[in-house]
């Protein structure tokens, strides 16, 4: 469940608008007169509400029902993960880096060749250049590959579609020889795990993909209490400073690189959903048995030039 350090009438009028409630029925849930709901949304941030109404909202989040949370966990989180736009758009706009895969249609951005600052110990790695794609495999992207191949579909697809509204989520429930199967149906790979750091955290070593603060509301972690897969798209100001989307939280993505030769165990990287901010700094490792498929992991594919 989201947490709420300090409501303003910003944060009491997104939970109202996250319970589909009327000022009058929400005043009643809060214990307030019906006229404050209006002066509280009107003032917005700059209105910082008595401790009383704070305790009181803090009782009225607790007791809604999950929907509720996690619309109200999405809404709080909507502005800290666009703030940024008009940078990440920027950097898709640089047509030199950026192209159209013309296999399976995906945006990539070139990483160039050089050295990049590697793991907890920043050590200085070189890697060849290499396309990534911007965003994660989605469930749109996926059921291209299984219509073309009749490979077998994520076990929660109904009929072998994936579930409504969520074409812009990434696939999950997928095994590492799934993902891999995918990369070469579209003429790729799986990136190895330097490729993929690279990419998260640019050639200075960033801690996270955005910079070093530690900023939870820029990306979809557990912190956030959305507790589900978001659009692969929308934290915009997670992005990293190739352009690449969603390289902390969302889900954890599979990379070529093995734990040990010939373990059939793989790199996981980038963190899920469901997994606590301290697990999302690109320079971690976790690991994982080919087979292991979940509703948290996914992948993204790379291609060399």
């Amino acid at each position: 469940m989201p947490g709420v350090p300090r409501w303003t009438g910003r944060e009491a009028a997104l939970l109202r608008k996250a319970m589909r409630k009327s000022g009058k029925a929400f005043a009643d849930l809060v214990g307030v007169n019906p006229r404050q709901i209006p002066r509280w949304e009107g003032r917005g941030e700059t209105l910082e509400l008595s401790l009383a109404n704070q305790a009181a909202l803090d009782t009225v989040l607790a007791q809604v029902d999950r929907d509720a949370q996690q619309r109200f966990a999405t809404l709080l989180t909507e502005r800290a993960a666009v703030e940024h736009d008009e940078r990440a758009e920027a950097l898709l706009r640089r047509d030199s880096r950026t192209s159209q895969h013309p296999a399976d249609g995906k945006l990539m951005v070139c990483v160039e060749e050089g050295i990049y600052l590697s793991g907890l110990e920043d050590r200085s790695v070189w890697l060849g250049t290499y396309r990534i794609d911007v965003y994660p495999t989605t469930n749109a992207d996926y059921a291209k590959f299984v219509h073309a191949t009749g490979h077998r579909p994520p076990l929660h697809w109904a009929d072998g579609r994936y579930p409504a509204g969520l074409a812009t989520h990434p696939v999950v429930w997928v095994t590492w020889h799934d993902a891999d199967a995918y990369a070469r149906w579209a003429g790729k790979t799986l990136p190895t795990a330097p490729q993929w750091e690279k990419a998260a955290r640019g050639a200075k070593g960033r801690v996270y993909p955005w910079g070093n603060d530690p900023t939870a509301a820029k990306c979809n972690v557990a912190e956030t209490g959305i507790d589900a897969t978001t659009s692969v798209s929308r934290y915009q100001s997670g992005v990293s400073p190739y352009g690449v989307f969603d390289l902390c939280g969302n889900v954890w993505e599979w990379c070529s690189t093995e734990e040990q030769s010939g373990s059939a165990r793989y790199e996981l990287k980038g963190s899920a959903f469901t997994s606590p901010f301290e697990r999302a700094a690109p320079s971690l490792k976790n690991t994982a048995d080919a087979r292991m498929q979940d509703n948290d992991t996914g992948f993204r594919c790379v291609s060399i030039p």
